[in-house]
């Protein structure tokens, strides 16, 4: 088989290690919603909207079910959500959002990532007023026709939308997120995956050897247990 053989393994292996990552991730959205609104989705948006992410990463509908009903269980620990700060090599701000049921393991485990990795974790307040919070729709462009719906998605609250080759991103100011999820929903318009992130203000370029210390670094971050996502302002 060889050293192809071997190459395509590491592809393969790579890719399954991040869906097992994108599962967990929306298994604790899953869990956050219910506990927060109940195991119905007629009556819970956020379910819904963790329930329509799960189906853009393909996760099976019976993974889905059970996190619902292990939710739904009193024994099923709760989660809380929490956003650290922190400097990744050279300078680089970082925003991590975790999901956590020990948030002093949490905050441990991160600070050791950033100093372990070349940066430094900062106090709330350090680096998120680089950042802005937007709503980011995202579409398989053979489901949706943007010559069609582009004006009614700008009613709808998009600040702004991007057409690439293999999908097209809505974004939304914070406070038109909702406003937008419920347009979709009224008009039967189904995102790939509707999520708030931290968009920086501004970006930073840095030499490619630099760049891959700071990907060192927030790689280290992202395979945490407890990290949902990590969001950085490199070019």
């Amino acid at each position: 088989m060889g050293r192809i053989f071997e190459k395509r393994k590491h592809k393969m292996f790579a890719r399954f290690d991040k869906m097992a990552k994108a599962f967990t991730r929306i298994g604790k959205d899953i869990a956050i919603a219910v506990k927060q609104g109940g195991p119905n989705p007629d009556n819970n948006p956020r379910l819904r909207l963790a329930i329509q992410n799960a189906k853009g990463v393909n996760m099976p509908k019976d993974r889905v079910e059970s996190a619902i009903k292990r939710a739904s269980s009193k024994e099923e620990k709760d989660f809380t959500e929490v956003v650290y700060e922190g400097y990744a090599p050279h300078g680089v701000p970082v925003l991590v959002e975790c999901a956590t049921d020990n948030p002093t393991r949490t905050v441990a485990n991160i600070r050791l990532h950033f100093s372990k990795n070349g940066g430094n974790m900062g106090n709330s307040g350090s680096v998120s007023f680089m950042f802005e919070r937007k709503g980011v729709f995202k579409f398989d462009p053979s489901k949706l026709n943007l010559d069609e719906w582009e004006l009614d998605l700008i009613d709808a609250g998009a600040e702004d939308i991007q057409r690439e080759e293999e999908e097209i991103i809505v974004y939304t100011k914070f406070a038109d997120f909702g406003a937008m999820q419920k347009f979709l929903e009224a008009k039967k318009l189904e995102a790939s995956s509707s999520t708030l992130q931290y968009i920086p203000t501004t970006t930073k370029e840095l030499s490619e050897a630099e760049q891959d210390e700071v990907m060192e670094c927030i790689g280290a971050l992202e395979e945490d247990d407890d990290v949902q996502n990590v969001y950085h302002n490199l070019a």
